[in-house]
């Protein structure tokens, strides 16, 4: 202090001595100090990034999930404003039911709706789309039923060619296709031609299409053809249909 007071003005000795002695150790100090909050500071940044990341990333499988809904409702309504003008074109009373269930085995081919006899589902019921012909009910429960396809073994469908008039029987092969029945040698029978329902028997209108020919054989020997026929419903992929009350 007393060598201090002694000197002129200005900066002394010992200050300029001390200060070339702590410089480098402040420096080095000064810029661990700085790294360490930068760092801190970066981590608090990447913990805040990371749970923006976490929130869009809930906030863009919500978005995705309401648009899967969307399309599924939009895809619904447009499954039923077929069947509706498929019920307005025939006139006939009829309610739109969803498919619940399936009991597809190599020898049984059913499905069951929620529909039942509080809704005025009857057994023998037909059931439709906006394709044609499916199956009819086989049982009836209070709120749910049991729907026999046509390709079921135990199905058969009075029929007849759309072109000819000629008729025959579907029945079902339990696989994807069905076989027509009785239909004599003698009558012109060709790919491509559509089968409708006759009427008889009481269960299907007449005119529904039940679907097309895709394969003919004729044998020398024996009175009837043996056709192939395609359903003219995706009979795999029911979700909505339409059953006939009257």
């Amino acid at each position: 202090m007393s060598l201090s007071a002694k000197q002129e003005k200005g900066i002394s000795f010992l200050d300029s001595l001390t200060g070339l002695i702590l410089s480098p150790f402040q420096n080095l100090f000064t810029q661990s100090v700085q790294s360490v909050s930068d760092g801190i500071n970066h981590y608090f940044d990447l913990v805040n990034v990371s749970r923006e990341n976490e929130r869009l990333k809930v906030e863009v499988e919500r978005l995705i999930n309401q648009k899967n809904d969307l399309i599924e409702r939009i895809s619904r309504q447009k499954r039923i404003a077929g069947l509706m003008a498929y019920q307005e074109g025939h006139k006939k009373e009829s309610l739109v039911a969803t498919v619940i269930g399936r009991a597809a085995t190599q020898w049984s081919k059913v499905v069951f709706i929620n529909k039942g006899t509080e809704h005025g589902v009857r057994t023998h019921s037909a059931v439709v789309t906006n394709s044609g012909v499916i199956g009819q009910i086989i049982h009836a429960g209070p709120t749910t039923s049991k729907v026999l396809l046509t390709i079921d073994s135990r199905s058969a469908v009075d029929a007849l060619f759309q072109g000819n008039r000629v008729s025959g029987v579907v029945v079902g092969t339990g696989e994807k296709q069905c076989q027509i029945k009785f239909v004599p040698n003698t009558a012109e029978i060709k790919v491509g031609d559509r089968v409708l329902s006759s009427g008889l028997g009481g269960i299907f209108p007449k005119g529904l299409v039940i679907g097309t020919v895709s394969q003919v054989s004729r044998k020398k020997q024996g009175l009837f053809q043996e056709i192939t026929l395609d359903p003219s419903s995706d009979l795999s992929n029911l979700e909505e249909v339409l059953v006939f009350l009257s």
